[in-house]
């Protein structure tokens, strides 16, 4: 496979997250993660991790479901941001320009093959913190907060895709990112795979949707700074009321320390290591995993829970009575 020529998209900035319990999804936000709500506007408030160079981390936007709205991602200059522009709209996807807004300059927003909503921008407004919020490190966007899960960046996201073949080819062949890893199906084409923009081991994951639909939502990941955060982590979301859907365990693919829960608004999010582990390799291959070396669950801890695989959101029709009966270890019936 040939490596592209430039790594013209930097990290993911920010993305839209849809609730439908607005003030239960920000304490969890806010309080539980220790985020700093920067702004809110309309229906939406601005969230950021206390070590983002960048003005916010999230947008939490009341709505009447759940799941992703626009993931924005920043290029690595402006000729980086022109490059990709031109490539995306040879495909057909864009959206066009849209003006500066909340933090960013102006955008080019588009959607993957999939269907979902993205952006890509150069010119950011950096966060300055208060003199009460300033560390005494100049190389830190803002002193440790010291409470919560202290969520430190937001690392990586996972799409669930009706065609991951499409969507893959896209941020291959339009996006010019790298990939990492890759599940292979017996009958061809993947089950999910792995991209990364720079030396993180990657930063967009796109899984199979079971369901068939498009644009949908596996998880967003937030890095905490160590494993003992994670388990920490766990002991807090346990004290108040968050479901714990997985973990603490060990990925195999890309080895990340992991937990899983969903927030009150029933999106799932994860908390990972994944900054610890990079890539320096400029000729990296892909690493392929067979349906059956997936089948053999994680590096350790216990097998993939049911759920992993039929929750994502926005919601389909009787996703609760979905995931119930993942838990309760049967498949849903329709009536039943």
């Amino acid at each position: 496979m040939a490596i592209p020529e430039n790594f013209d998209i930097a990290h993911i900035g920010a993305v839209e997250l849809f609730t439908p319990k607005f003030e239960e999804s920000l304490h969890f936000f806010r309080d539980l993660l220790a985020m700093k709500e920067v702004d809110r506007i309309g229906d939406s408030a601005y969230l950021r991790c206390w070590d983002e160079y960048e003005l916010y981390t999230i947008k939490l936007t009341a709505s009447h479901t759940n799941g992703v709205g626009r993931t924005l991602f920043r290029t690595t200059s402006q000729e980086a941001l022109e490059r990709r522009v031109a490539e995306i709209e040879a495909t057909g996807l864009g959206h066009g320009w849209r003006d500066p807004e909340v933090g960013v300059g102006a955008s080019y927003e588009f959607e993957d093959p999939d269907g979902h909503l993205m952006a890509i921008y150069y010119e950011t407004e950096r966060y300055v913190a208060p003199p009460e919020e300033a560390s005494v490190f100049k190389n830190q966007a803002s002193k440790f907060p010291g409470r919560g899960v202290n969520a430190r960046r937001l690392d990586h996201i996972n799409y669930l895709a009706s065609d991951v073949n499409a969507a893959g080819r896209f941020w291959r062949d339009t996006m010019h990112s790298r990939e990492s890893e890759r599940v292979n199906l017996n009958d061809g084409g993947f089950a999910a795979e792995w991209f990364r923009f720079m030396e993180k081991s990657y930063d967009v994951v796109y899984s199979d949707d079971w369901t068939g639909e498009r644009g949908r939502f596996h998880h967003l990941a937030f890095a905490p700074d160590t494993r003992e955060d994670i388990l920490k982590a766990a002991d807090i979301f346990m004290e108040n009321g968050i479901y714990i859907e997985y973990g603490p365990y060990k990925h195999t693919i890309n080895q990340t320390f992991f937990l899983y829960v969903w927030e009150p608004g029933g999106n799932r999010i994860e908390f990972a290591n994944a900054g610890a582990r990079l890539i320096l390799d400029p000729d990296w291959p892909t690493v392929e995993w067979s349906e059956a070396e997936r089948a053999k669950g994680q590096a350790w801890g216990m097998k993939t829970v049911p759920t992993f695989h039929t929750h994502g959101t926005p919601y389909v029709e009787h996703q609760e009575e979905i995931d119930k009966a993942a838990m309760e270890g049967r498949k849903y019936i329709p009536g039943e």
